[in-house]
This record gives structure tokens, sequence and C-alpha cells, in this order.
């Protein structure tokens, strides 16, 4: 579409181009953009620090970290959940405490009120011939009409009738540490040392990470990147592309690497790109959902 026509207010059609314009200039209307390659993160990039790993584990469910970064936050985890769990036995040892001073208030209140009537008991004998004063003993044996406790509503204005706001009662903490990316159950056990080939092994670590191709696959010597599905081999931890996988690994299901026989949780898909702060390199749309006018 030309200049001219974009700009071309007298059309009878409401053309895509004057849609998209106005749904971004009025803040109303989904509005969609496609992901920039800076908004993306690169596949050998730890999803915790978002830099290049030197020394990369991955996990059962494909997301790759540095292994001085995992660690440091299944230590970190571990920590928070042993204070969560001192604070929920030191909760549960002040309500045992509450329910036992309830217990023993509960006994002193029955012992008391037993006293109060056993002071009321007439200890002389009554005459059966005077019902005055069998009327006046009998009423001094029954018991003194208590007043009711007078009920008092919370105040805000009061000092001594402010509410007071009470510890919410906490829940028995889970022991299992989580997976930051995937949300499953993770142990230090879980995570598979990562051996990535370089394109060139005379190259240090700073010119390397300076490359746009880094690595290669350990088989065919293919380029590897965001656009090329990878896969880790468990036994020997190699980086093979998903085309050597289904053309050459799986026809035998051995690791051309160490020679070890492979079954199908050994081949390990690389998840590409996700992050709290990077898009997906699979879904390279981002939506943002806002109000709509209707008609």
């Amino acid at each position: 579409m030309t200049r001219h026509g974009k700009n071309c207010t007298a059309g009878a059609v409401y053309t895509y181009y004057e849609k998209k314009k106005d749904t971004a200039v009025s803040g109303y209307g989904t509005q969609s953009l496609r992901l920039s390659k800076d908004a993306i993160k690169d596949f050998d990039c730890c999803c915790l620090s978002l830099q290049p790993c030197t020394d990369p584990v991955i996990t059962p469910d494909g997301y790759i970290y540095e292994k001085e970064a995992i660690l440091e936050y299944i230590l970190h985890q571990k920590t928070e959940i042993a204070k969560r769990i001192k604070a929920y036995e030191k909760q549960k040892n002040v309500k045992k405490t509450e329910l036992a001073e309830l217990a023993k208030a509960e006994k002193e209140t029955k012992v008391k009120a037993f006293l109060e009537k056993e002071s009321t008991i007439v200890s002389k004998p009554l005459n059966p011939f005077s019902s005055k004063g069998g009327e006046a003993q009998a009423g001094s044996s029954t018991e003194p009409i208590q007043p009711e406790d007078e009920k008092h509503l919370p105040s805000f204005w009061i000092p001594s009738l402010t509410p007071e706001a009470k510890v919410s009662a906490m829940r028995k903490p889970d022991k299992t540490v989580y997976c930051p990316m995937s949300g499953k159950p993770l142990k230090m056990k879980d995570l598979i040392p990562v051996n990535f080939l370089p394109v060139d092994n005379k190259l240090d670590r700073v010119q390397l990470i300076t490359r746009q191709e880094r690595y290669v696959c350990a088989v065919t010597r293919d380029v590897l990147g965001n656009s090329v599905p990878c896969a880790v081999l468990r036994p020997s931890g190699s980086v093979v592309t998903m085309e050597c996988v289904e053309k050459l690994i799986k026809h035998d299901m051995v690791d051309p690497i160490s020679g070890a026989k492979l079954t199908e949780k050994d081949i390990i898909l690389i998840q590409r790109g996700g992050t709290g702060f990077a898009g997906s390199g699979v879904k390279l749309e981002a939506k943002e959902s806002r109000p709509v006018m209707q008609a």
C-alpha cells in the first residue's frame, strides 16, 4: 500500500492498517507485537542468569542452567523451607500451650463453680411446721442470679476496644524444591551435565561468547542455534540436532559418543528461550489484552 493509500480517509472501507493504527493509539483492543531477536534467550544461556553457561547442566524437562546458579537456588530454597518449618513448629508449640492453658482455666472454673454451690447449701435442718421459714430457707439455697456480661462491640475510636489483627495460621510447609521454570520437583541428582562442542577449540571463552555461531552438533557438525531444535543425550551429555536424532540415533538407540544404550527418556529436548525476562523461541508473538469497545 502506498503512502497516499495509507493516509486516505475518504475510503468507504475500514482497512486493516487503519484498524491497527487506531488500536495502538486508542488503548482499546488486543495489541500484538512480534518479538525481536534481543527479546529471546539463546538456547545455551542459563534460565536464571540469562548469560552463556560455563558449566551447563540440564533438567529432565530440558531447561539449561548454570551449575553454580541452580545449586545456589536449590540451597536457598532449602534454607527458606527450613525457616518455614521452624516457624510452623513454633506455631504448633504456641497453640499447644494455649490449649493447655484453656483446659486448665476450664478446670479451675468448674472447681470454683462447685465450691460456690457447696457454700450455698444449708447446714441446719428445716422446720417442716413453719412454711415461712421453709420458704426463706429454700430460697436461700438457690443460686444467686448473676447479671449477664454486657457485650461490647469493637471500636476503632476507643483504644481499649480497638480490635487487634490476629496472625494468620501457617500451613504445613512443603519440603519439595521445585524447578523455577517447569514448576516440577527438582533434586540435585536430576541435573545432567551438558557438553557443548565449540565451533573452534582454539578460541577462548571470551572470543567464543562474542561469536554468533558458538557450538556445533557432536555428530553432524551442524551449527546450533535458536532456530535449530537440539537435544541432549543423557549418557554422554552431548548436544545433537533433532534431525540427527530422528535420522541416525533412533535407528539403533545407541549414544554415538559413549556407545551406551539409549531410551526415550535419555533424549532430552532443549527448551529454547522463555524466561521471566525473555520470550520463548517458539512463540515469537506477544499479546496484550486491553478493554474492547462494543457497539
